[in-house]
């Protein structure tokens, strides 16, 4: 398997990764920009254990979300993809593996989300 770079351009998919220690944690974050949106994937190992998307509608001011895959009783790549959406006026899908041990976690890894947002909108 080759290793990808940040920034990279594969066909009209850009690839950006960035990682934070978080509460003693080191988060990943993986996000591939789409063609009118962006997948985002949130985790501290290898494991694509949920998938959600959410994206606006003219009917609604908050944006659609469903849960695509996953335990629907863990509701934090929707709530997630839900927020990103109405932030950013995109499709978005999220994948979120992280432990819901810690309510401040789910807070600061989102803030980190939005300082990237803040600091590399056109990776988003």
């Amino acid at each position: 398997m080759t290793e990808m770079l940040n920034g990279s351009d594969f066909g009209g998919i850009l690839v950006h990764n960035f990682s934070e220690k978080i509460l003693e944690q080191v988060v990943h974050f993986h996000v591939m920009k789409l063609n009118e949106g962006f997948f985002l994937w949130v985790g501290s190992a290898p494991a694509l254990s949920n998938l959600a998307v959410s994206m606006s509608s003219k009917y609604d001011s908050m944006p659609l979300s469903t849960l695509v895959m996953g335990d629907p009783s863990n509701t934090a790549a929707n709530s997630l993809a839900q927020r990103l959406a109405k932030r950013t006026k995109k499709q978005v899908f999220v994948s979120y593996s992280l432990p819901m041990t810690d309510s401040s976690l789910g807070l600061l890894v989102e803030n980190r989300i939005k300082k990237e947002l803040e600091l590399h909108p056109e990776n988003f």
